[in-house]
């Protein structure tokens, strides 16, 4: 992997998602469901359901990543794994963050597909590699992402503070 980094400040990702949900908007795909891939995808959706005033959002949650570059042998989702009923004849907009090898997005988009109307995608980023070639994209890049969200450790309890109750 190539220690070039493409980084994307909240700033610069309000403007990604304004402007990938103008290109949803003006291709005419009007989504019933915004279905949120977590936990990046969570970011991503909320921007898109608010800029495409669909207010209907269902979250999946997958685990394919497990530390930078390190994945398991194939996605998985993890409970609890939305009703497939709920999208019944529904158009769908799966929503993440990266399509990178797209696994993720193609055992999402495997899920939906036989209960849908019609399901598209939208994301962030899409690498040429992507088993997936997403509807919407708001940019491409073989490199590594930082996003906001995740390049700051997590928050942790800081030592002999004294909490309020």
């Amino acid at each position: 992997m190539s220690d070039v980094r493409e980084n994307l400040s909240y700033e610069q990702f309000g403007v990604a998602v304004r402007e990938l949900a103008q290109t949803v908007a003006d291709d005419g795909f009007e989504p019933d469901i915004v279905l949120s891939i977590a936990r990046g995808g969570v970011f991503v959706a909320g921007g898109l359901a608010y800029a495409l005033d669909c207010k209907n959002i269902h979250l999946v949650n997958v685990e394919f990543y497990t530390g930078v570059g390190t994945t398991l042998e194939m996605p998985v989702m993890l409970a609890p794994v939305p009703n497939a009923i709920d999208f019944s004849d529904k158009k769908v907009l799966i929503a993440d963050d990266v399509a990178d090898t797209g696994k993720t997005l193609k055992l999402v988009r495997d899920f939906c597909r036989d209960t849908v109307a019609e399901v598209r995608s939208a994301v962030i980023y899409e690498k040429s590699h992507s088993l997936v070639k997403c509807e919407y994209v708001w940019k491409r890049t073989d490199d590594w992402i930082n996003f906001p969200w995740s390049v700051e450790p997590p928050v942790v309890r800081r030592s002999g503070q004294v909490l309020d109750a």
